[in-house]
């Protein structure tokens, strides 16, 4: 196989050391501020300190991330953090602002910068773009197809993940856990709303499942197609998981990536977290497995079925169950309810179990204690020469290669009990919980005498020069400061609508977003500029597409950062909207100087964050249908065959709190799918020019008209929210 990082999840510092412990050859991690599981325990800077020191001696590296979006007044914290990072000792930060990371690599050009999975990098324009921006490497989005993985990995290195959850909206996009509760996935927060229970209006779907929910990601073998795809690293995702799950995850690539029977590995993998059976995910086409509707979280290995003995519940298998370990029972593949262990027989194991079990359920084991232990008790160590001089009259001598360290004073002849060899070696191999195993050379102790306490002094002094030799430490970068970008405030008095059919509307600009991308009709009609709407999700298929459609446009409305290229290309001026995610001057400065002729700010601002970045050509979504999620794959499982077809779907949650859903066709022959809030948005800033959005409306002109007008708006619509207008983000 070919020579491939193996990146692990670092959540805290016990994930972080099983990890490397494992084999890992990289770990990423968080800091207080600004990581995407803000919820993780997380490090602080001392922690990073130490763990890049760890890792460091076993040539692994550490990598932090500062991948949430940053607002205005944050910009200065931003920038010192990932300084303090740098610094620190790590070896890279990811970041999905590529604004800031070109102000960070302008000033600090030593610094390393990945581009997060958040910046949605999904083709070979978005990859340029973070190159150009100063990006070494893209952490591409989930959905990437394998044909674009290539294309992609030689423009720039390539991460992509091939373990653990998955998001079911398209990377950098989701906006659900924000409006329906006030918790930003792009700020941290996520509080996961897509793994609750939801009903489509669909035959066949009207029963409450997990509609949503994605079943863990677990590429295992085939990451050797990503491999010769390209794909240099391969991420575990796992921040919130546990650290033997960490740990059986690290193992179980390991032994793929160095050609070793991985079965076993993969065994303790199943037991360790397993949502869903696993899926390979989308760079493959989406399979049968991806979505877990009927069980949400851990299912684990399957050992075994229910069967009663003498009135108690019996599981016959070859599982060696012992005390502590705990199971799911399965009826029809759903869950029933959890089990524990009681006894064995050598033949299988008793269990309790809270409800009332049916013969023939299936037993998963969720938690195997004895694989948990073997996990986290695995040590990983360097080895390094070392010669020990310990000689009556002169200064104790500690020989690593070309490192000599000395004591302070000459050694003095023992009178009774000298230092032995054994002492001297027992004493040395106390590492200090560093990864080093000294492999003793010449080790002299001459009849000398030096109390316990000083020759500890002398081993801690000698590893503590070691360490710096065997990984030297970088010079700290000094601290600069970073001008801030004049936004030059301009009154906002255009309108544009987002629609697929144009018929009827009249607006500065019409962003016409195609039902079926193959079919222009409802575009030709209309009074404003018009301009062809582009997905975040946008493959080369999807570029051959709409090449030839692109002169009946006067330009594009795209909602990913490839769309600077893109336009470039084609010499169309570009609208920049929401999904740029544009949250502070200097990304609002960077899009201008890109050359969008307009752009649309963040829905996740308040109206006073939005009217500080109100530059010539700003919008503002302000009425209207607000998209929260982008599906690549099919919620219905792409069961085409007996699919009724229809433009508009409600989701419906436990709350009957119906969003709408809406579906689309672009290339490919398959369809996508966005969500929308539950309720449409009614709010003006007063300061940028107004974004409409049809997509699931019926208003029409008339909710155009009333676009700088939030009450009519609220009366035009059935359900009205003010969005995060009036409300901040956590």
């Amino acid at each position: 196989m070919k020579t491939c990082e193996i990146l692990a999840p670092a959540g805290d510092e016990q994930s972080a050391y099983a990890a490397l412990n494992s084999g890992a050859d990289a770990v990423y991690l968080g800091l207080s501020q600004f990581s995407a599981r803000a919820n993780a325990e997380n490090f602080d800077v001392s922690a990073l300190e130490k763990l890049c020191v760890f890792a460091h001696l076993l040539g692994a590296k550490v990598y932090v991330t500062a991948n949430t979006l940053i607002k205005d007044g944050e910009t200065d914290v931003f920038f010192a953090l990932v300084l303090a990072a740098w610094n620190a000792g790590a070896d890279a930060v990811l970041m999905q602002d590529m604004f800031l990371g070109g102000e960070i690599r302008r000033a600090y050009p030593d610094i390393v910068l990945h581009l997060s999975t958040q910046a949605g990098c999904n083709n070979e324009d978005g990859a340029r773009l973070a190159k150009e921006y100063g990006f070494s490497r893209v952490v591409l989005a989930r959905e990437t197809p394998l044909s674009e993985i290539a294309k992609i990995s030689k423009i720039i290195e390539t991460e992509v993940f091939v373990q653990g959850a998955l998001c079911t909206c398209f990377s950098g996009q989701c906006y659900l856990s924000s409006f329906a509760g006030n918790n930003s996935g792009n700020r941290g927060r996520c509080k996961q709303p897509c793994r609750k229970k939801y009903r489509i209006d669909r035959k066949g779907f009207e029963e409450e499942a997990y509609a949503l929910s994605p079943s863990d990601l677990s590429v295992g073998e085939r990451t050797e197609e990503l491999l010769r795809a390209g794909v240099y690293s391969l991420k575990i995702e796992g921040r919130m998981r546990r650290p033997e799950y960490v740990a059986a995850a690290v193992s179980y690539y390991r032994a793929i990536a160095d050609g070793k029977d991985a079965s076993e590995a993969f065994t303790r993998l199943r037991r360790a977290y397993n949502r869903g059976d696993y899926t390979a995910g989308l760079a493959f086409g989406q399979d049968k497995n991806f979505l877990s509707r009927e069980v949400q979280g851990h299912i684990g290995e399957d050992v075994g079925e229910i069967s009663l003995r003498g009135g108690k519940l019996y599981c016959r298998s070859v599982y060696p169950a012992v005390r502590g370990d705990c199971f799911k029972i399965l009826r029809d593949g759903k869950e029933v309810c959890g089990a524990t262990f009681l006894s064995g027989d050598g033949r299988g194991f008793y269990l309790s179990a809270p409800a009332r079990l049916n013969a023939g359920d299936r037993v998963r084991v969720t938690t195997d204690t004895a694989s948990n232990a073997a996990l986290l008790s695995v040590k990983r160590t360097r080895s390094f020469p070392l010669s020990l001089y310990f000689c009556a009259g002169e200064v104790p001598r500690a020989v690593c290669r070309e490192l000599e360290i000395c004591g302070d004073a000459p050694l003095e002849r023992a009178e009774r009990s000298p230092l032995t060899k054994k002492d001297l070696t027992e004493c040395f191999l106390k590492t200090d919980g560093l990864p080093l195993t000294p492999a003793f050379g010449e080790v002299i102790a001459e009849n000398v005498f030096l109390p316990r306490s000083l020759l500890n002094a002398f081993r801690r002094e000698c590893y503590a020069r070691i360490c710096a030799y065997l990984a030297p430490p970088r010079a700290p970068l000094s601290a600069k400061q970073l001008p801030a970008p004049l936004i030059v405030r301009a009154e906002g008095t255009m309108t544009a609508v987002i629609a697929s059919d144009l018929r009827g509307l009249e607006a500065d600009v019409l962003i016409y977003k195609p039902a079926d991308y193959s079919d222009l009709a409802g575009m030709s009609e209309g009074k404003g500029e018009k301009y062809l709407y582009l997905p975040p999700f946008f493959t080369s298929e999807d570029e051959a597409l709409v090449a030839d459609m692109l002169p009946l446009f006067d330009g594009v409305y795209c909602e990913g950062t490839y769309g600077i290229a893109f336009a470039k290309r084609y010499r169309k001026p570009l609208f920049a909207g929401t999904g740029f995610n544009l949250t502070n001057r200097y990304a609002v400065n960077g899009v201008l100087r890109a050359g969008a002729k307009y752009f649309a700010l963040s829905k996740e601002l308040t109206g006073s964050e939005q009217r500080t970045l109100a530059a010539e050509g700003a919008f503002a979504l302000t009425a209207g249908a607000v998209k929260v999620m982008d599906l690549v794959h099919c919620p219905f499982g792409r069961r085409c065959d007996d699919c009724d077809r229809k433009s508009l779907y409600r989701l419906t949650d436990e709350e009957g709190r119906e969003f709408p859903l809406r579906r689309y066709r672009f290339s490919g022959g398959f369809c996508r799918f966005e969500v929308y809030n539950c309720a449409s948005l009614a709010y003006d800033n007063g300061a940028t020019s107004a974004l409409v959005d049809l997509s699931a409306e019926e208003a029409g002109q008339a909710l155009v008209a009333a676009a700088r007008d939030p009450d009519r708006v609220k009366r035009l619509q059935k359900n009205s929210t003010s969005g995060h207008g009036n409300r901040s983000l956590l």
